[in-house]
């Protein structure tokens, strides 16, 4: 796998203070992504050990509140069995900390049903998620105001309620500002 950034102190892709991972790689291609150079698989470096070992010292601190992974396409299956080990380690090591992902599949009829994101990884992926933004950038329906998302379309889900019940169950934030979910329907 191969990635194209890391954010050590990111406060624009999840709640609170976080360290983001831009994995490369994604079939989407939505119109007027923000990130079109990470669709390449080939963009940017290597993720080796020593990459893992220095996200893991990056969310040591207290003050970091969680690991977002976004890209790219983090449930492209290519990405799906490195980002499940660091996700394990991440677990494991700071069981405290929420992990935000962002993808373009749909958690309910992609991530959960047979698609081509699925394989043998996407299971556990999802169960070490704390919060999910799923859908596809939609540019017609692009709102600056948006909490956490890029178009209306996209839902923030919390992935551990709606395993526990069946159901999609949509966060909640902490603190509010523009427009969230809640305000919306």
């Amino acid at each position: 796998m191969y990635y194209g950034e890391i954010k050590k102190c990111d406060i624009a892709n999840g709640e609170g203070v976080r360290v983001s991972l831009f994995v490369s790689g994604c079939r989407h291609h939505c119109p007027g992504c923000f990130n079109q150079a990470t669709w390449d698989f080939s963009y940017g470096k290597e993720f080796t050990r020593e990459t893992e070992k220095q996200i893991l010292e990056f969310l040591e601190p207290d003050y970091i509140d969680g690991l977002t992974l976004l890209g790219g396409e983090p449930f492209e299956p290519e990405n799906q069995e490195v980002l499940t080990e660091l996700l394990r380690k991440v677990k494991k090591l700071y069981p405290e900390k929420k992990v935000w992902c962002y993808s373009g599949y749909l958690f309910d009829k992609e991530l959960l049903n047979p698609s081509r994101a699925r394989c043998g990884y996407t299971d556990e992926m999802l169960s070490r998620i704390d919060v999910l933004v799923d859908g596809r950038f939609v540019e017609a329906l692009k709102d600056i105001r948006l909490v956490f998302r890029g178009s209306a379309n996209q839902r923030i889900i919390d992935v551990k309620q709606s395993l526990e019940t069946g159901e999609i169950r949509l966060w909640t934030p902490k603190i509010r500002r523009g427009i969230s979910p809640e305000t919306e329907k």
